[in-house]
């Protein structure tokens, strides 16, 4: 490859990679997928073959590798080779159920050189921001990869009473990727559409195409966790600790990781809430009727917001809708199967994001007190569950 002006500069901007890894902690032993499941496809997807990962025919899209460990920030370095065509990717922050590249982030690998690089090429976020430039080896050869990801999101600090403003002393969460030593991306997540609000927290995930690439070398050093999280459930004890009965004869049933809802009544969260980021993965019986509250003093009766959980396309407010004020665009659910569902409420807006999507986006909330969390049972014999459940407040 010819190093043309862009490139130098890439490289000068560069630092060497630390030659002590004293702190770092493999991820693979170079002889089993101890440590790692295979998601979305069979278990012969992935093998280790002569001290690697190799992907197999059996792995077709979306069938993906995933770490069994759940990751926030992280320095992340591994080999991976190439020879003649391949398309695969690193996800960062890949959730427990729904799209990875839509709920987390892509780090693509492809054995081209574009130049210009697109936004699908080598060291890409994939598929929205293309790299500086493209540096991958692709005859017969080892690549190494070097991921950075360190998120402290203006999202999660209050901003000056004077002046309104986020102390600029603060650093936006930032991703660096660096190919074979020359630094490809160095961008920040907020303020970007596109990322703005993807997982910040997740597995660490090899993406498969069917194409036989391996790797190898993968080891990783955890960095400090910056994002202040709640649980609300992810034991029967948080039942006890962060909820009561509102109103209603539901059933509330805490069963272990999961918790189940059926018939009807209110159950409230014991803190009141302003601005939040509120994450679960819900799962319903076909057309079930529910809903998730906030910002409310109590009961239906009392002043509230609610997000719809009603899996019918054809519904006046399907699930996801703004009740009453904003329809969902639809977001193609399939019964008792897992989605992720995020609720972002800061000022006068909420933004609900289903499975990576964005599929309401209002700004013109006008009850902005904090209040009550509220899982609303709605139907006799319509179960609803949740699991992973947490609040970050903002």
């Amino acid at each position: 490859m010819k190093l043309t002006r862009r490139h130098l500069l890439a490289l000068a901007a560069s630092p060497l990679l630390a030659q002590d890894e004293s702190d770092f902690t493999p991820l693979f032993d170079g002889r089993t997928l101890n440590g790692w499941h295979v998601k979305e496809g069979p278990e012969s997807a992935f093998t280790v073959d002569d001290g690697s990962i190799l992907v197999t025919e059996a792995a077709n899209s979306p069938t993906w590798l995933a770490t069994d460990k759940i990751y926030e920030n992280f320095d992340l370095r591994l080999d991976f080779y190439v020879k003649g065509w391949i398309d695969s990717g690193i996800y960062l922050h890949a959730p427990e159920h729904g799209p990875a590249i839509d709920c987390g982030v892509c780090v693509k690998l492809f054995h081209k050189n574009d130049d210009p690089p697109k936004p699908e090429s080598m060291g890409s976020v994939f598929p929205h921001i293309a790299p500086t430039l493209t540096n991958v080896k692709s005859k017969g050869e080892w690549n190494s990869l070097r991921i950075v990801l360190d998120v402290f999101s203006k999202r999660f600090l209050r901003p000056s009473h004077t002046t309104g403003q986020v102390p600029p002393s603060l650093d936006p969460p930032r991703l660096r990727v660096w190919s074979n030593g020359v630094l490809v991306q160095d961008i920040g997540l907020h303020g970007r559409p596109e990322l703005e609000y993807r997982l910040r927290s997740g597995r660490i995930g090899l993406q498969s195409l069917s194409y036989p690439i391996r790797f190898r070398n993968l080891r990783i050093q955890e960095l400090p966790g910056r994002t202040p999280w709640q649980s609300l459930y992810s034991t029967p004890a948080d039942f006890e600790k962060n909820w009561f009965v509102e109103e209603g004869k539901a059933k509330w049933m805490p069963l272990g990781p999961i918790f189940r809802t059926d018939f009807n009544g209110h159950l409230a969260s014991k803190t009141k809430y302003k601005d939040f980021h509120f994450e679960t993965y819900i799962r319903a019986r076909k057309n079930s009727n529910g809903g998730i509250f906030f910002r409310a003093e109590g009961s239906g009766a009392k002043p509230h917001y609610e997000i719809q959980i009603h899996d019918v396309e054809g519904a006046v407010y399907p699930t996801g809708s703004l009740y009453g004020i904003r329809r969902a665009k639809y977001p193609r659910l399939v019964p008792e199967e897992w989605f992720l569902f995020q609720l972002i409420v800061i000022g006068t807006r909420c933004v609900v994001r289903i499975n990576g999507e964005s599929v309401v986006d209002y700004n013109q909330l006008d009850r902005l007190e904090a209040g009550h969390i509220l899982l609303q049972a709605h139907q006799s014999a319509s179960w609803i569950e949740y699991k992973q459940m947490r609040i970050c407040e903002l």
